[in-house]
């Protein structure tokens, strides 16, 4: 048996011994996670400084402090989540007992999970093949460490859901892997999000936001703005705003600045200096392979056809494509595969809706960037290409659970039933749809209206024996 097989099967007879699935447990695990990123900070943030030479006071603003959010929360709601869900009813039911319950069964939702870091991030990976069974169940919650054929091996074992961050190259690997056990899966993908900076917003502040949204950990972030759509009589000033942004955040010289990082690898950096071939630079390109550094770049006058416009960046290249207006930019949106973020900056309400109204994307956010992800209110993930499914705070919950409809009657009011026996008659079809078609909400009604309907289920009752 392989070790990845091996990884699967415990996982699997430590959920089969029900300890997942009792709330108290869940809450010690999610307590103890807690309590690994609270003294394992400097362990974290030493791994990430490495994997992508993120400062200590980075890593924990734009990676642990958001886990640290989202931990938090499910300790807080945990209980609530976990109810069972009362629902709507119609008159034919409501004297049944119906409620969605979750099959709770990632750590809140009850679930046995192999954990499987990236291989490229190599310091990271291993921080977390150290740190984790020392803090929660190993036996529930196993890590399962390697590269391409750890990661096959792994995909040819049996799961009730794979939940995968990463391209959608992979991704569809990902989903004809959990097709052969019609296995469900959340997928994650990215994509090449576009930003729209209208003509008449601040620009300024705009770019300021966009250069922010993405420098960030070097462009290496799926929500990334990946390329600028604008008119071309606002280019020069989108420029030189983005340049200005670049010298406020990371100095004259970003390669010694402790706040910008490197590309994850080698073999990234050079897919990404490949983009630069048929476009012209407006600022930064300065690069050291050594290192792998690449400055700030903003590329101009882009062209559609254009290498950089052919994938996901995923790095710090900012193209900036020229169109006639919102109309325009909408249809070259639209022409390609739908985003996971989209992002429009412009001080006219009608701009934001026409965007939000004619185009489709996993997320949209109006006047800035990244900062939806936080907001564990919301839904995060994509559509089409960019993805499927959808997480954080009580959306995490929900997707990796079973939302089980439950409807359990009583051996009474027999009479109610006898429209839906045979001989079937017209007067048994319109009461039929008179219960059927009828829903309540009983906790609106209260009691005595409640009273008032099952007096008129009783003699409903008694039309029917008379039929």
């Amino acid at each position: 048996m392989s070790r990845e097989q091996q990884a699967v099967a415990r996982a699997r007879k430590a959920f089969e011994t029900g300890r997942s699935k009792c709330l108290d447990h869940r809450i010690r695990q999610l307590k103890n996670l807690q309590r690994l990123f609270i003294e394992k900070q400097s362990v974290i943030s030493d791994a990430v400084k490495k994997d992508l030479n993120k400062s200590e006071v980075g890593t924990q603003l734009y990676e642990t402090l958001g886990l640290e959010g989202e931990i938090s929360l499910a300790i807080k709601k945990l209980k609530e989540w976990a109810a069972p869900r009362p629902v709507e009813k119609n008159l034919m039911t409501i004297s049944d007992t119906v409620y969605i319950q979750p099959l709770i069964g990632a750590i809140a939702a009850g679930n046995a999970a192999v954990v499987k870091p990236s291989e490229v991030c190599v310091h990271t990976a291993k921080v977390m093949e150290d740190l984790l069974p020392v803090y929660i169940d190993k036996e529930l919650y196993p890590v399962v460490t390697g590269g391409v054929s750890e990661t096959q091996e792994l995909l040819r074992q049996r799961f009730d859901h794979i939940f995968y961050t990463g391209n959608s190259m992979v991704g569809k690997l990902i989903m004809e892997a959990a097709a052969k056990h019609l296995t469900p899966v959340t997928l994650e993908l990215g994509g090449k999000s576009p930003c729209y900076i209208d003509k008449d917003c601040d620009i300024s502040i705009a770019c300021r936001r966009v250069a922010w949204g993405k420098y960030t950990n070097c462009g290496q972030t799926c929500i990334a703005p990946d390329y600028i759509l604008c008119e071309p009589s606002v280019q020069d000033r989108v420029i030189e705003e983005v340049k200005k942004s670049i010298k406020e955040f990371y100095t004259d010289n970003p390669k010694t600045c402790p706040d910008y990082g490197r590309i994850i690898n080698q073999r990234h950096f050079k897919r990404i200096m490949n983009m630069l071939e048929d476009s012209a630079i407006a600022a930064g390109g300065d690069n050291d392979e050594s290192d792998c550094y690449i400055a700030p770049t903003v590329l101009r006058d882009v062209k559609p056809e254009a290498k950089v416009m052919q994938e996901e960046i995923f790095g710090p290249l900012l193209p900036i494509l020229p169109v006639n207006g919102l109309g325009e930019a909408i249809k070259f949106i639209n022409k390609g595969e739908k985003p996971l973020a989209l992002y429009v900056f412009s001080s006219d309400d009608k701009v934001i809706k026409r965007m939000t109204d004619e185009t489709s994307s996993g997320g949209l956010l109006a006047n800035d960037c990244l900062v939806h992800y936080s907001v564990s209110s919301l839904p995060f993930g994509g559509v089409g290409n960019s993805g499927m499914g959808c997480y954080h705070g009580k959306f995490s919950f929900d997707q990796l659970s079973h939302l089980r409809g439950c409807l359990i009657k009583q051996l009474k009011m027999e009479g109610v039933n006898s429209m839906r026996y045979p001989p079937h008659t017209l007067k048994k079809l319109g009461w039929a749809r008179f219960f059927i078609l009828n829903n309540v909400d009983v906790g609106w009604i209260g009691r005595m209206m409640l009273l008032a309907v099952l007096a008129v289920v009783a003699a409903v009752v008694l039309q029917n024996y008379l039929l």
